[in-house]
């Protein structure tokens, strides 16, 4: 993959991501906040950008999202998704873990 088509994939990331997180801020925001690890800052701005807002913000060559998961644990929990019996149990483990990240992180 060229240094071009990585530019325009991270674009088009960002412009996803942009619509995305304003369509989650304005049908629920609570979810929202939740869903994408923001502040109330946070949403309160990308709730009211404009769409000449979101294209300029997106055409940036700097990915605006980022990996939350950071910890070996949750890692290791989502990628045996599947290979044990208790499959649902591990994923709710998985979804705790990250809540409390998202806790801690406000």
């Amino acid at each position: 993959m060229s240094a071009d088509q990585i530019l325009m994939e991270i674009r088009e990331a960002n412009l996803s991501y942009l619509m995305l997180a304003q369509n989650l801020i304005r049908t629920d925001r609570e979810q929202a906040l939740f869903r994408l690890g923001i502040s109330e800052e946070t949403a309160d701005l990308v709730g009211m950008l404009s769409p000449a807002q979101i294209m300029r913000i997106a055409s940036s060559n700097t990915l605006l999202c980022r990996m939350r998961v950071d910890d070996d644990m949750v890692w290791s929990l989502l990628t045996n998704h599947g290979k044990s019996s208790n499959d649902s149990v591990t994923r709710l483990h998985a979804n705790i873990l990250m809540a409390g990240r998202h806790h801690e992180a406000l």
